[in-house]
């Protein structure tokens, strides 16, 4: 289907679960939500699962972005909008009315592929001058993102579609805008920039803290008390050695220096919570022996709230 019709003929907000009331913070939460169940990486060789994750990236393409839908809504509600200067278009779905009305409110037309999953975004029409600049949307993984990585995106000009090689920094964050200058719309003085938008998957051990990697790191209550040296994940590598001193209490956080993200420029660090497991299948003497501990220790935790 060509990209320009499809505001005629798609329902974005059905495609996303969304109302047309929906707030911006709802769009983008159940974007995201259906991202994560829907990506390629996740559903490989489920081919419905990869045309679903097309379409919901193609209406996050137009929802997410202001402009984009307010324009979005008056094509569906009226059938027409209004371009530059208040001129009006009037068009049905095969006309050239069409083809022109896009073309005075974005020009072109901008397609990309990684990883099998496609995304569409309207970008800038050639000019008098410098092109206009094009906006685009990109999903990677949490890995990807944190060890950077080459890709191919192909953008639909409107000469026809063109590949550009495009380099995914180390340490790139999440909804962070690269700008690969000269890869816009053309134009006499000089082609436009490309606005790239980065979506990062989640990772199901780490989250980011800027260039920090965060782990919570499971402990037991002996281990807590007495002191122990555990094991931790790092990224990319077999685990570091590390030292819980004797007292320690859950939520404490350890910093492991230069095991988080790596740039260019500097290394982020390793942050390690620990959180204290309760056992829930003690025996019998275990019971008793942890009651007798109970009974034998005089602890107050609770004195600054005025209760026992």
């Amino acid at each position: 289907m060509d990209g320009r019709k499809e505001w005629l003929e798609e329902d974005y907000y059905a495609e996303l679960g969304v109302s047309s009331t929906a707030s911006d913070s709802e769009i983008q939460k159940a974007y995201r939500k259906l991202a994560r169940q829907l990506h390629p990486d996740k559903n490989p060789d489920d081919t419905a699962a990869e045309d679903r994750f097309k379409k919901i990236t193609a209406a996050y393409d137009v929802l997410g972005d202001s402009e984009k839908r307010t324009s979005y809504d008056q094509v569906r509600r009226f059938g027409g909008t209004t371009g530059s200067g208040g001129q009006r278009y009037t068009f049905n779905a095969d006309g050239d009315d069409l083809e022109d009305m896009f073309g005075g409110m974005f020009g072109g037309g901008a397609r990309g592929r990684q990883g099998g999953s496609v995304f569409n975004q309207f970008g800038g029409r050639p000019g008098a001058n410098r092109g206009q600049d094009q906006e685009a949307t990109i999903e990677i993984g949490f890995t990807e993102a944190v060890e950077g990585f080459t890709t191919t995106v192909t953008l639909a000009d409107a000469g026809g579609p063109r590949d550009i090689k495009v380099r995914i920094p180390a340490g790139v964050s999440d909804g962070q805008t690269l700008r690969l200058r000269g890869q816009g719309a053309a134009g006499r003085a000089g082609a436009g920039d490309l606005l790239l938008k980065v979506i990062v998957g989640a990772s199901e051990i780490f989250t980011r803290s800027g260039n920090d990697l965060i782990v919570d790191l499971p402990i037991t209550y002996a281990e807590a008390v007495f002191g122990a040296t555990v094991r931790a994940p790092t990224f990319g590598g077999d685990g570091v050695a590390l030292k819980i001193p004797g007292g320690t209490e859950s939520g404490k956080m350890f910093r492991v220096k230069n095991r988080g993200v790596k740039t260019s420029r500097t290394q982020g660090h390793l942050l390690v919570k620990v959180h204290i497991t309760v056992p829930t299948d003690l025996t019998s003497s275990q019971a008793d022996a942890l009651r007798g501990f109970a009974l034998s220790v005089d602890e107050q935790p609770r004195t600054a709230f005025g209760a026992d």
